[in-house]
């Protein structure tokens, strides 16, 4: 059903803080014919989010981050989540890809060769939040990766996690690890890892 099938009679900022939530009266078209009934619904504004999977051709690694994530630890999950690098599009115009290129140095000290490998773009939560991601592959040399990163203004402490894709793949079947677009982004690997590493093949 069209877009052109909704109409939105009143929005109101619910709560601002770290997030915001915007609360909406709305109606849309009905698939029987006509319209609904009006709706209260509250959106969670997440914005726009860029995550990145680097990943090391030549040794055949991934390197990820771990850090705390305290919805992870009311949820009943770890609160020290392992994650693919990810940020959030904050600046005015700024693309996607920069973002990409600037969380990994800033937390994984680590600098994207070439250009990015684009993997999906998508809604996490379409039911509550507006968030979209767009979740990009990024050729990286894992030599000497590690240590801990992040922004002191921001409070961020990340540990950088290098695991040879065996061992990535092994803790994503047996459900270790459990944050959404890092399960999305190494499934995508898992089935595009071939055509990377030709892709990424080192120059003769």
């Amino acid at each position: 059903m069209s877009d052109a099938g909704v109409e939105i009679l009143e929005r109101d900022v619910a709560y601002q803080g770290f997030f915001r939530i915007d609360r909406y009266r709305l109606r849309h078209r009905l698939y029987a014919g006509g319209w609904s009934g009006v709706l209260t619904r509250e959106v969670f504004e997440r914005g726009r989010t860029v995550g990145v999977l680097l990943y090391d051709p030549e040794r055949d690694a991934v390197v990820l981050v771990e850090q705390f994530r305290l919805p992870a630890h009311l949820a009943g999950f770890s609160g020290w989540q392992v994650e693919i690098v990810a940020g959030i599009v904050d600046r005015d115009g700024e693309a996607e890809a920069a973002v990409a290129l600037r969380e990994a140095q800033e937390e994984a000290g680590l600098a994207i060769a070439g250009a990015l490998v684009p993997v999906h773009r998508y809604m996490p939560s379409p039911g509550g939040s507006s968030e979209i991601i767009d979740l990009f592959c990024g050729r990286v040399d894992a030599r000497g990766a590690g240590g801990i990163h992040g922004l002191a203004a921001e409070h961020e402490d990340i540990k950088v996690v290098v695991l040879a894709y065996r061992e990535a793949m092994q803790r994503l079947k047996s459900d270790a690890i459990q944050n959404g677009p890092t399960v999305l982004a190494l499934h995508w690997l898992a089935a595009n890892r071939a055509r990377l590493r030709r892709l990424w093949r080192p120059a003769p």
